[in-house]
């Protein structure tokens, strides 16, 4: 039996979507299982015992007619059983329609419903800790006879990549032996970034703790903006921020985030991929991102989010006017106690 998995957006909800794999393996363990993917998710993919094959859809392939349509021929080839389109929007369903599978599963949706055999409503909420972002992947697979159940979201790292960060770390300056804070510095794009001046006072406050080591987190082309960030904290602060331990490879990322007591700071893809690696978190959620799908396993102690409508009325739709209102003070003990449970 053979299986194509479709989820062609961010790292965020590749890696989410992993728990389909593990569902099926479990189900039926001699399937093998393919994940359709774009190039830059691969890393957090990388040595999954449950998925077999990446199949990587690159840009050159995207805009290119004939390479498209190449690479649509190489899908049928493969002679899928089912296909499960996590993505399920218009652009994906000519590799679901192409694979020839009999069973073709997505979320339901008017263009859905014409070409795929079952098509599972989002509305069905489950109100679990995993929140929707995992309840809904899971329901994709009730017309495989796969009941639902919680299934977390894993990264798997190698003892040496493990062992090479941990080097480098130590190369550094940097003690293992003492809390090491990875701080989400800068949102994937501005409206998903907390104000400098105020994430300023948040870092200030993670500083406190006097044997705290701070790493930063950004995009290799906001650094400029990480380095305003940096500047405006005070010089005390500013001693514990290890600004020039970057990087830019996503692997080495991991491997060094699976050394931190905890990752703080802006709601992305970093913050999914520091709880798959079962490192605490605590979250600032931006003002047009609801909680409610990816607050995953929030749970009070080891995984905690902020949300400005956790603390302010405010009917507008403005996201800077938002974030002017979400004052660091709000959540002052929230992450006080976090730090005090995690980052000892």
């Amino acid at each position: 039996m053979k299986a194509l998995v479709i989820q062609k957006k961010k790292i965020g909800d590749v890696l989410t979507s992993t728990i389909i794999f593990e569902a099926l393996k479990e189900k039926f363990p001699s399937i093998e299982l393919d994940y359709l993917i774009y190039p830059n998710c691969e890393p957090v993919v990388r040595n999954n015992p449950f998925i077999n094959n990446v199949i990587l859809l690159d840009e050159k392939t995207k805009k290119s007619f004939i390479k498209y349509v190449t690479f649509l021929i190489a899908i049928k080839k493969k002679k899928y059983d089912f296909v499960i389109d996590v993505y399920g929007k218009p652009n994906s369903l000519p590799i679901g329609i192409f694979s020839g599978a009999k069973t073709k599963i997505s979320f339901e949706k008017t263009y859905t419903k014409l070409f795929y055999t079952h098509t599972i409503s989002r509305k069905i909420n489950l109100n679990t800790n995993a929140t929707t972002a995992i309840e809904h992947r899971m329901l994709l697979l009730e017309p495989l006879g796969i009941k639902f159940k919680v299934i977390k979201p894993k990264i798997f790292l190698t003892n040496e990549e493990k062992e090479n960060a941990k080097n480098k770390l130590i190369s550094s300056g940097i003690s293992i032996s003492k809390p090491i804070i990875m701080i989400s510095a800068i949102g994937s794009d501005e409206s998903k970034t907390y104000n400098l001046p105020y994430m300023c006072k948040v870092i200030e406050q993670i500083a406190k703790n006097k044997d705290v080591q701070l790493l930063f987190n950004y995009m290799s082309f906001q650094k400029d903006l990480a380095y305003s960030l940096l500047k405006l904290c005070n010089q005390e602060t500013q001693n514990k921020i290890f600004f020039n331990i970057y990087e830019s490879n996503l692997r080495d990322f991991l491997a060094i985030t699976s050394h931190c007591k905890a990752l703080i700071g802006n709601e992305g893809g970093a913050t999914n991929m520091a709880k798959a690696l079962n490192i605490p978190t605590f979250t600032i959620f931006a003002p047009f991102v609801k909680k409610i799908g990816w607050n995953i396993f929030e749970n009070n102690t080891t995984n905690i989010s902020v949300h400005v409508d956790d603390y302010v009325e405010n009917d507008s739709e403005n996201n800077n006017e938002m974030y002017n209102q979400f004052k660091p003070e709000f959540f002052e003990n929230k992450l006080k106690n976090f730090i005090d449970l995690n980052c000892v």
